[in-house]
């Protein structure tokens, strides 16, 4: 038996291996942001890995930034949320709900009344936008006033408990990926000059604010996770940090006062490659934050394997293999091989291409 596949304590909680179904966004939530019914499917079938963290789920109407994806601000998401959390449940897994909030990586198309999406600084980026007229380019983002930026604090702490009313085992804070949280801690993309820009320290105050009120609502740390990206460059080719080792590291130093249960962190950029420049360095995170390391890109297992030894990381998380191999850990298990899904299934349709994959043995039976 692979070590990875072995059990592991994480916090209070006891996963069955090392194995995390990384947060896949794959579009297929109603206009209102209301998860299907067959989600359900989707989430029980993948109840096999240690730790199942959800799509990105949007925190409030202005935090959207594609079409078709969910939220968890009205009682209706909360319902269907709730269906899903029974699900994984009933079939032996543990979900965490992954608390996202766009910035300007969004588009009036999305926005409530069409308005321009927020970020630290109106700064345009590159790409386009997923709309339900297809694709968009990006705009320049208005910048948040300074006034405004307590009460997106308070939809974080809204999500967060509405995440626990749906019945989730924990929460993981999207601090990666370019998206607003991101914006404010990267000094390429928070140009501010009030308390919320410039330093170090006042770029961090913003995402600390939303990490306090998160840990508020799950009574500490300990049924909380922050996922951080210092060295991707997507969406929307986002510029690094000016020095993203002394401002990670301030980050990490700074979770490190709530306890949070652990670090998931994107190591390279996404969909692209695991080399990153001199300028990072995902040890220093691994060394500094006092809970555990998810490490994430692009991992095999002998690769997982080979880090476990090396004490790189605790646990590791897979995305695109977790799309056409519903019973993953299973395969890993045996030396299956696994199966690949085309790019047109991973994004937006119905049930076809997302609860509808096989297993080795046929169709993944769930109890109910």
């Amino acid at each position: 038996m692979s070590p990875i596949l072995e059990p592991f304590t994480l916090g209070d909680l006891t996963l069955k291996n090392r194995v995390v179904m990384a947060p896949l966004t794959r579009s297929r939530s109603s206009t209102e942001g209301v998860p299907p019914d067959f989600a359900v499917d989707y989430y029980a079938q993948r109840a096999n890995a240690g730790l199942i963290i959800s799509e990105a789920t949007n925190i409030s109407p202005q935090a959207v930034g594609y079409a078709y994806t969910p939220g968890i601000w009205s009682d209706a998401q909360v319902e269907a949320w709730k269906s899903v959390t029974a699900g994984v449940h009933a079939n032996g897994g543990l979900i965490f709900l992954q608390l996202w909030h766009t910035g300007r990586i969004s588009h009036p198309d999305v926005q409530p009344d069409g308005q321009l999406p927020v970020a630290p600084s109106a700064l345009k980026p590159e790409g386009t936008a997923f709309t339900e007229s297809g694709m968009q380019p990006h705009v320049t983002p208005r910048a948040l006033e300074t006034d405004e930026i307590p009460g997106i604090v308070e939809d974080y702490r809204r999500a967060a408990e509405n995440a626990k009313r749906a019945g989730f085992d924990g929460v993981e804070i999207h601090s990666a990926n370019n998206y607003l949280l991101e914006q404010f801690v990267r000094d390429s993309t928070n140009h501010r000059t009030d308390q919320y820009g410039g330093s170090i320290e006042n770029r961090l105050r913003f995402p600390l604010a939303v990490v306090k009120a998160v840990t508020e609502v799950w009574g500490g740390g300990h049924r909380v996770g922050i996922r951080l990206s210092p060295a991707t460059t997507e969406p929307g080719k986002t510029p690094l940090d000016s020095d993203p080792k002394a401002t990670f590291g301030a980050y990490v130093e700074a979770l490190n006062a709530f306890g949070l249960l652990y670090v998931h962190t994107i190591e390279g950029v996404t969909q692209q490659t695991r080399d990153v420049p001199d300028s990072v360095d995902f040890g220093q995170i691994r060394k500094r934050f006092k809970g555990a390391y998810i490490g994430n890109n692009q991992y095999t297992l002998e690769l997982a394997e080979k880090d476990l030894a090396e004490g790189r990381a605790d646990l590791f998380s897979f995305g695109r293999p977790y799309i056409a191999n519903p019973d993953l850990v299973q395969r890993l298990e045996t030396g299956a091989p696994l199966a690949e899904a085309p790019k047109p299934y991973w994004y937006g349709g119905g049930a076809n291409g997302y609860s509808d994959w096989p297993g080795m043995n046929g169709p993944v039976a769930i109890k109910r």
